[in-house]
This record gives structure tokens, sequence and C-alpha cells, in this order.
């Protein structure tokens, strides 16, 4: 888990833009790992979706959405629409165990 995860949510709202910016002004290759799906599709240009047991990857998820990212992009039809399509994905990898993509 994200070490983000333990910081309320305004905390870790701002820890996340500021993450952003730095990547944004520093053009860093960063791997990011979190269970949450909203900051997932937040901070990234693609998200993996794992299952488990074997761990493997269940969805490979483009995110198609224009940097800098504002506040305004968590509240896009856009934004939501990912994270819809993150959260679908995990449920597919929970009710279908054997389903992978590699």
């Amino acid at each position: 888990m994200s070490h983000l995860g333990r910081y309320d949510e305004i905390t870790r709202s701002k820890l996340n833009s500021d993450l952003l910016d730095l990547w944004y002004q520093h053009h860093w290759t960063i791997v990011f790992v979190t269970h949450n799906i909203y900051e997932a599709v937040y901070l990234s240009n693609r998200v993996l979706v794992m299952g488990s047991n074997p761990g493997r990857i269940v969805a490979d998820i483009e995110i198609n959405a224009p940097y800098p990212r504002s506040e305004t992009f968590r509240t896009s039809s856009v934004y939501i629409e990912y994270c819809r399509q993150v959260s679908q994905s995990l449920a597919i990898a929970m009710n279908h165990p054997q389903i992978t993509i590699f």
C-alpha cells in the first residue's frame, strides 16, 4: 500500500498533487503501488490491475488524460469513467480468479 494511505483525505490529495507536480517538472519514471482506485487513476497514465493467488495482471488500463492534472479532473466524467473501468476490472478479477491478460 502507498504510504499516502495513512493520511487524511485532504493531506493525501495535496501530496498526490505535489507528486504529480514533481513528476511533471522532472520527467521521472515512477512506479506507484496503491490499493486506492481514485488515487491510481488521478496519478497514473497507466493502471495495471492485479489479481491474487497467484498474483497476475488482469487489466492494463491506459489513462488518456492530459497533464498537468488539476482538482477539476477528479470531478470530471472522464475521471469517473476511468475509475469505473478499474473498479470493474477488480470485480472481474475477484469473481473469475483464472482470468489474466498475459
